[in-house]
């Protein structure tokens, strides 16, 4: 069986964006105190017990190394009101915080009011994955937002969650 790739790195990141996934801004705190946060989308549950998560970030992030050297992160899953702190925090930018409403949890991370959820967590483990690192933390904070429209992410953009017709919650 021959191993040889039937796709390019263009066609397989098309594929991948086929799966829906939610939206999310992962904030941390360095020891200095300078802010981080990133737009991810590649945020996972890992366990429920621990209860673990997952996200990951390019080799290529300004940010990797400081994330790296952080104890704590946050992720903060977003509503669709939040598009535009979701393309904020999407950009390389010197200005990212500028001007940015947050609160801060015990472990003094970003925290993003009108949030859906937030977890904070220690960090565990960093995993080699290719191109990216995998941060694994474990949640030990969490807050649960009003009840709103995810901002989701599919094909290249943001995309409306269409509730079922016989969804009674949706009705």
């Amino acid at each position: 069986m021959s191993r040889k790739r039937n796709f390019t790195k263009r066609q397989l990141r098309d594929a991948l964006g086929m799966f829906a996934t939610g939206v999310t801004i992962v904030t941390s705190r360095t020891r200095e105190g300078e802010l981080l946060g990133i737009t991810a989308n590649s945020f996972n549950a890992v366990s429920l017990d621990p209860p673990m998560v997952l996200f990951s970030l390019s080799r290529e992030a300004h940010s990797l190394n400081k994330f790296e050297s952080c104890d704590f992160f946050a992720v903060n899953i977003l509503s669709d009101d939040q598009r535009e702190l979701s393309n904020r925090f999407a950009r390389t930018s010197l200005d990212k915080w500028k001007g940015v409403s947050y609160e801060t949890g015990v472990t003094q991370c970003p925290l993003f009011p009108g949030s859906l959820a937030m977890f904070e967590c220690y960090t565990r483990f960093h995993y080699d994955g290719g191109d990216h690192v995998i941060f694994v933390g474990e949640a030990f904070n969490m807050e649960v937002g009003t009840p709103a429209a995810p901002l989701l992410y599919y094909q290249g953009g943001y995309r409306l969650l269409m509730p079922d017709a016989t969804d009674a919650e949706w009705a």
